[in-house]
Order: structure tokens, then sequence, then C-alpha cells
């Protein structure tokens, strides 16, 4: 166990664990407290309290002091200050032609380097910039490139319900959102209708999330049928918002009926329990077809089918050699083949009972 206190550094953003060094600050309070990147100046989130080693990801730093006035107006005086870097690094990014948007500008409380946030579609060559700024400010140039969920938790807004979107007031991480999410609240999904000014999904689709897996996990899908207090239905619609499930029931009129019950009120339907009645199977079209087929005498649906020639396989070019030479040999009799005389000059058939003349000798 360690005794630890919650600091941010900036609205709404993430909580950190630091060692209270033996001070008791109360939630509010400012601190300087020691970072890898030098002292910051933060403020009490959570008071003194016990976690467990393993909630700790890296070792602690202390709490350096309590702050006072002067700390307080060294910050704020950095604050005024980062508007100027802003404007200035703006006109830079446009003198370069760099395809990038400037989100913020930060000072570190020891007034040491700026941080330059930016986004951009890919990766930016920077560094005329960051060398031509270092020559205005005097100072370390950082330029730290973020994701559009961490430009609209910057910059703030308003979202479709009418109040400033939740990463700026509250959230201090980002949870993972999925479309099945939309899928499962039986939400619209329209992009424009469920995504934020960020362009990515509503993070608030997360907060009912778990009151949709709690009920759905204890009730059939929609179509399945259902144990009522009324009988055996089938599901029509499930309410996870007030618990509450819709059921298709047939009547004693030999009609069907919707009633809506609580999720204590049903179960799923086991072994011994009688399928639901659902409504007559339309005809189909070929109901017609399949009476004159059985009809017909057996002879005829007896009668010899056969089967479609098959394609014929290509050969590779050994493969038709090969079977060019044995046709031929076959072909051509044994007894029938004879060493073909090569043609020479333009001599004429000899007459039958003429003798050959032997060859000169030299």
């Amino acid at each position: 166990m360690a005794t630890v206190i919650g600091v941010h550094f900036k609205h709404a953003g993430k909580v950190y664990y630091f060692d209270p060094n033996g001070l008791w600050p109360n939630p509010g309070t400012h601190v300087i407290v020691e970072t890898s990147r030098g002292m910051e100046f933060g403020e009490v989130v959570t008071g003194v309290r016990s976690v467990t080693d393993e909630q700790l990801k890296s070792p602690l730093k202390k709490v350096v002091r309590l702050a006072n006035e002067d700390d307080i107006k060294a910050a704020e005086e950095l604050e005024a200050r980062e508007a100027e870097a802003f404007r200035i690094c703006e006109e830079k990014i446009a003198k370069h032609k760099l395809e990038m948007k400037l989100v913020n500008a930060e000072y570190t409380f020891d007034g040491s380097k700026i941080i330059f946030y930016f986004t951009a579609n890919g990766r930016v060559d920077f560094r005329e910039l960051v060398r031509e700024l270092a020559s205005v400010f005097r100072m370390r140039i950082e330029l730290r490139q973020i994701g559009v969920r961490d430009e609209a938790k910057m910059l703030g807004g308003l979202g479709s319900c009418g109040r400033p979107i939740c990463c700026r007031q509250f959230l201090s991480d980002f949870q993972p959102v999925s479309i099945k999410m939309a899928k499962e609240q039986n939400l619209s999904l329209n992009p424009t209708k469920i995504s934020g000014l960020c362009g990515r999904l509503m993070c608030c689709l997360k907060y009912e999330q778990d009151n949709y897996d709690f009920v759905l996990k204890k009730l059939p899908k929609i179509g399945k049928d259902i144990v009522t207090p009324d009988g055996v239905g089938v599901i029509a619609d499930i309410n996870a918002i007030k618990e509450t499930v819709r059921v298709r029931i047939r009547t004693a009129e030999d009609t069907f009926d919707l009633r809506d019950y609580s999720i204590e009120e049903v179960r799923r339907p086991g072994p011994d329990d009688e399928a639901a009645v659902r409504e007559a199977p339309r005809p189909r079209k070929d109901a017609h077809k399949a009476e004159t087929q059985e009809e017909q005498p057996e002879e005829e649906s007896k009668r010899r089918r056969y089967p479609h020639q098959k394609a014929k396989k290509n050969l590779s070019t050994e493969q038709f050699l090969e079977k060019m030479h044995s046709a031929e040999a076959e072909a051509i009799p044994e007894e029938g083949l004879r060493h073909k005389k090569p043609r020479g000059g333009r001599g004429k058939k000899k007459p039958e009972g003429a003798q050959e003349q032997p060859e000169a000798q030299n």
C-alpha cells in the first residue's frame, strides 16, 4: 500500500498520483510537483488516500511544496504568453506552407520549453519550422501531434445535447466506443447523429452500456420465445432503460396482442414449455407445382438421367506431345515402320528392273 494524492495539470485532464511528502492538501489546492519534464504547477483533485502497488504504473514523484501567491501569478503570466506564442507559430506555419493545424501552445512552469500541439493527416516535416521558432523564442521547442479527440478536449464546444462536451468537462480518459453499442441501444446508425464534434462516436454511448449488457443477458433476442404469466409468447421489443419487454401473445379470440412485462415476470422457455404459436405461414408460390409433381407416375420420375459431359482437361505441353506420339504409334503398325531415305537433289524415280551403279572410287 502507498499513500498518494491525485493531481491534474489541465482542466479535466488525466489524474496523476504523487507522494504527498508529509503534506495534507485538500482538493482544489495548487501544488508544485516534480515530474519527468521538471517542476510543474498542478491542482489537487483527490485528497490523501491509500492505493495498492498494482495501481501504481510508475515510481511516485514527490510534492515539492504548496503553491504560494508568486507561483499562481507566474502560472497566470505564462498562460497569457501562450496566446502570443500561438499567433507567432501560426504565422510561421503559413510561411512554410505546412499541412498542419495548430491546436494549442503550452509553456512549462519553469519557462524553459514551449510545447505546440497540432493535428495533421500524415507525417509533416517541420524541422525548418522548429529551427525558426527556436531562434524567435530562444528556448526549447517541441511539436507534438495529437488526435481529433484530444483536439476536441482542448478546444471544447457544445454537443448535440446542448451541453458542453463531456471530454472538456469531466472525462479524464477516453473509453473505447464501438458501433455495436449503438446497435444494442436501438439508436440510428446515421453517422451524423451518433458522432461528436471530433467526428468519432460519442463518448456518452458508454454510459448506459453496462445496463444494456445486464438486461440483454437475462432475455432472449427479439423474435425468440419467452414464458410470461399469460403463456408463451414471442419477444417484439426490449426496453433496457425501463427493464421491460414487449411480447406478442395469442389470445382466446385467436388474435395476437402486444403486452408489456418487467424482466422479473418473464423467463427463458425450458424443455417442458410449449413453443409459441405464431401466425399461420403464407402459402408458397411453388405449392401447386409440388402437388402436380406428386401426382406424376413413378415411371416418369424414375427416368434415366445422363450426367453432363465433363469439361476437357487442359494438358501441358509435355502431356500433349506424349499423347500425340502414342496416337501415331497406334495408327502405324510396327512392320510398316521403315526409315525414310532423306531427300536429296532433283532425282527422279528409277524405273523397275534398273540396276544401281556402283559409286565411283577416287
